[in-house]
């Protein structure tokens, strides 16, 4: 089953709507949902190198647009959205125990979320919740949503061929490693914060 997935997302990597895409996937995923948009990224970027540039800043500039989603959420419908994703994602008491100090770690925070496998989208809600200064969360979303998938081109760009080879044989142990990033950040939140 895991080959047939792999296999259809690179046959989707390839099509003429991909970047299209992309582009919801990385925005939704910066506002509520659980996928990071690194799982259309390299299949897109191993099976056509030369885009690698393309797909990391059509994905930037959608996660920061999402994240200003995510804001707006926070800072306009708390209540109504924020609130059940936080109590779907479990996040309540980790929520409340750093909401005082968000705004003065705000920057740093954001900017590690951002980068980190950890759930950008809690963070997105929690500023506009918070009414973190907006320029400061633009800056800090912009810088690293930018950094994170540029460098994340840049090694599939550079290493193309072997990455390829190297997911395709190995691909049960990236799933579980890619898998594992992504609950290893939900767990850090609800820990750490």
């Amino acid at each position: 089953m895991l080959r047939k997935l792999y296999d259809w997302t690179l046959d989707m990597a390839g099509r003429r709507n991909a970047m299209t895409v992309l582009a919801v996937v990385s925005f939704i995923e910066s506002s509520f949902f659980p996928i990071p948009p690194d799982a259309l990224i390299v299949p897109m970027i191993v099976a056509e190198r030369r885009r690698a540039w393309r797909v990391a800043l059509i994905a930037s500039i959608f996660s920061v647009l999402g994240g200003l989603f995510g804001y707006a959420i926070g800072f306009f419908l708390f209540d109504s959205i924020g609130q059940p994703l936080l109590d779907f994602y479990g996040y309540n008491e980790a929520f409340a125990k750093f909401q005082d100090a968000y705004n003065e770690w705000g920057l740093w925070i954001v900017a590690s979320a951002g980068f980190t496998p950890l759930p950008y989208k809690v963070f997105t809600i929690a500023s506009g919740l918070t009414q973190m200064d907006l320029a400061i969360f633009l800056a800090a979303s912009i810088v690293s949503r930018s950094a994170r998938f540029f460098l994340e081109a840049a090694i599939l760009w550079y290493f193309g061929p072997p990455v390829r080879a190297f997911v395709e044989r190995y691909l049960g142990l990236v799933a579980i490693g890619s898998f594992a990033l992504l609950i290893g950040g939900f767990i850090t939140i609800k820990y750490l914060f």
